[in-house]
């Protein structure tokens, strides 16, 4: 009796969280792939491009409004993105709900979510591999490259400690304008003839 109470009790702990299956750390910038660009309608009709977000560091979530742990991730996704969002940090959630906005609309409004929200396709699932759980979280680099990947719940923290990690890089990503990188290598003795007059 005692043994099956364990397994319901283990079993509804996985239902509840869903199973995580996590990078656990930050790739390293030479394994990093490119995230795929997407382009897709937010709530108000807008296009909303990932490319769009290039140069900051991305929280990409892959969710849907019947899913109990993406209810956990949301208040912590709304934080993150007030307490950020002045180091050149968002997040874009990609609702996979199947009736699209109509459950969608009413629950951004209804959470007051405070970044973008757009509706994917199937299209945009297979970019990603197949989203098959959610839900399934990217962290992006300022380069648009995929740094960590998280599949079910996972804890706040971690979420924090890789933002924060990718946040303080000093890499740019290859963000910077290359015509920028040239000056900034200049030495200064050239530097001073090229420019004198």
């Amino acid at each position: 009796m005692k043994l099956v109470l364990a397994a319901i009790a283990i079993l509804s702990g996985l239902a509840f969280t869903g199973c995580s299956r996590t990078s656990g750390v930050v790739k390293a910038e030479s394994t990093r792939k490119m995230a795929p660009d997407f382009a897709l309608k937010d709530a108000a009709g807008k296009t909303v491009r990932l490319s769009d977000y290039r140069g900051d560091v991305v929280l990409l979530n892959f969710w849907a409004t019947w899913c109990g742990p993406c209810q956990i991730e949301i208040p912590w996704f709304i934080d993150f993105q007030k307490n950020y969002k002045d180091r050149k940090f968002a997040v874009l959630g990609v609702s996979m709900d199947d009736d699209g906005w109509k459950s969608v609309k009413p629950y951004i409004e209804q959470r007051k979510i405070n970044y973008p929200i757009v509706v994917g396709t199937e299209e945009t699932s297979q970019l990603y591999g197949g989203i098959d759980s959610l839900p399934t979280t990217f962290i992006i680099d300022r380069g648009g490259r995929i740094a960590a990947v998280h599949t079910g719940l996972v804890s706040k923290s971690v979420y924090q400690d890789e933002i924060n990690k990718l946040l303080d890089d000093k890499d740019d990503g290859g963000v910077l304008q290359e015509p920028a990188r040239r000056s900034a290598l200049v030495d200064p003795r050239l530097a001073a003839v090229l420019f004198a007059r």
